[in-house]
């Protein structure tokens, strides 16, 4: 099963390596990692996205990690209310007679043209995992020529209180 794991960590050298290595040490695929700034002053927000077999590895995943002397919170989002975003750029092969139905494409899923070339064109899509795979695999018959992606980056949605590390913060 997929769980989405945010922590909030001191932003310094060897952190993220460290987190990916108990990952590592223990067999575990991060199948995305995001790393950010957060609205704290030297803290930085990491969210991974893993595949664990049953709830007791992610509690020791869990406990793990807020082991690491860096890591200020571990919360694992997935059984909770969360805002959570993807990005994508995609290169797909266009020449002037298929641009039309391209853009027939792109308008529904709310994605963008952020370049146009010769022979390409280089589309923009954000959103959950789940709609930017349907769109990859609506454009696949045009020619994908590249394609980068971001992992999933999530929070908890509305007035929950989240990875916050610091109480009483005041932001400017």
């Amino acid at each position: 099963m997929k769980r989405i794991i945010t922590l909030t960590v001191n932003n310094r050298p060897g952190v993220l390596n460290r987190i990916t290595n108990l990952f590592s040490k223990r067999n575990y695929n991060i199948e995305s990692i995001t790393v950010g700034h957060s609205e704290v002053e030297g803290v930085s927000r990491i969210t991974c996205v893993v595949n664990v077999e049953n709830d007791s590895v992610i509690e020791q995943i869990t406990k793990q990690l807020n082991k690491q002397i860096d890591v200020l919170k571990v919360s694992d989002l997935s059984d909770q209310a969360i805002v959570s975003r993807e990005l994508a750029l995609i290169k797909v092969l266009s020449t002037p007679n298929t641009r039309s139905e391209l853009n027939a494409l792109i308008e529904p899923f709310r994605a963008s043209v952020v370049d146009i070339g010769k022979d390409t064109l280089v589309i923009q899509i954000t959103g959950e995992s789940d709609k930017i795979e349907a769109f990859i695999e609506l454009i696949k018959p045009y020619g994908i020529k590249e394609l980068a992606r971001t992992g999933t980056t999530a929070f908890l949605r509305g007035t929950q209180r989240g990875n916050n590390p610091v109480k009483n913060i005041s932001i400017v």
